[in-house]
């Protein structure tokens, strides 16, 4: 019994029809190119996990992100953009951006953050630009941009900035990398009232005179504890030796008069 055999060209495509190759994984929400996830404006509370480990950039603005928990991303070591901008985001949490170290763009702008540790930021060993504009940020840690060995465009813009000696140590960093911060002009004061509007870039060396190092070395810690309880110690004997005199001064009075006039000193 003779064998069939196809041609090659058509068990090629039948082969095709059946076992068609997998595609990168896109999440349903998002919409993907080679490389790119745009999963802008699709109402997300949270990062999707189904995305292509290829990815390279991942656009999820305009959603409705509060929180990055730990982990929050899947494993992409290729993604160099990724912009968050447009949430809610309130929180990040210093173990949330692990597994980004090749990011070289990250958007916060536009969000609800107040506070930002350098942890956070740690595992990004690779990002150029970072966008905190238009937060709720009245300080910042120098030590955020410092934990950023590549930063090379740092934008902090519409922030409601307390100036007061807090700021200190973000200036004397802003002064020194003039270079990596854009859009200085719009780094203004929101508090105090007086300073409303004032750049914190033209701030000078004389506007931090008052405000002194504050921080206490061991050697000052042992002193006021044993200058304490010695000083309340001495209060406590001096008030009760003054009130000792007060007494005794009392009583030599109304001896002293009883003497000259005993008629009225009479014991009922």
């Amino acid at each position: 019994m003779g064998c069939w055999r196809l041609p090659g060209p058509v068990l090629g495509l039948l082969l095709l029809l059946l076992c068609p190759p997998a595609s990168a994984a896109c999440p349903a929400a998002c919409r993907c190119s080679p490389g790119e996830a745009d999963c802008s404006e699709r109402g997300l509370l949270e990062v999707p996990w189904s995305l292509s480990a290829n990815t390279s950039t991942l656009w999820l603005a305009y959603n409705f992100i509060t929180v990055l928990g730990p982990r929050s991303f899947p494993p992409l070591p290729g993604l160099r953009l990724l912009s968050l901008a447009h949430n809610r985001l309130e929180l990040i949490h210093p173990q949330a951006l692990l597994g980004l170290g090749a990011l070289q763009e990250l958007d916060l702008s536009h969000n609800h953050l107040s506070v930002l540790t350098p942890d956070t930021f740690r595992p990004l060993t690779s990002l150029a630009t970072l966008n905190l504009g238009s937060n709720r940020l009245g300080q910042l840690e120098p030590g955020v941009p410092r934990a950023l060995p590549r930063l090379q465009a740092l934008l902090l813009q519409d922030n409601p900035w307390v100036c007061s000696c807090s700021i200190l140590p973000l200036w004397r960093w802003l002064s020194h990398n003039r270079d990596k911060v854009r859009e200085k002009s719009l780094l203004l004061c929101r508090v105090p009232e007086q300073l409303n509007k004032y750049p914190i870039m033209a701030f000078g060396d004389e506007s931090f005179r008052q405000c002194q190092d504050t921080s206490l070395s061991p050697q000052h810690y042992i002193a006021f504890f044993t200058i304490g309880p010695f000083s309340f110690l001495a209060s406590i004997f001096f008030c009760t030796f003054l009130g000792s005199l007060v007494v005794f001064y009392h009583s030599l009075r109304r001896e002293s008069h009883c003497w000259r006039r005993p008629h009225i000193c009479r014991v009922h």
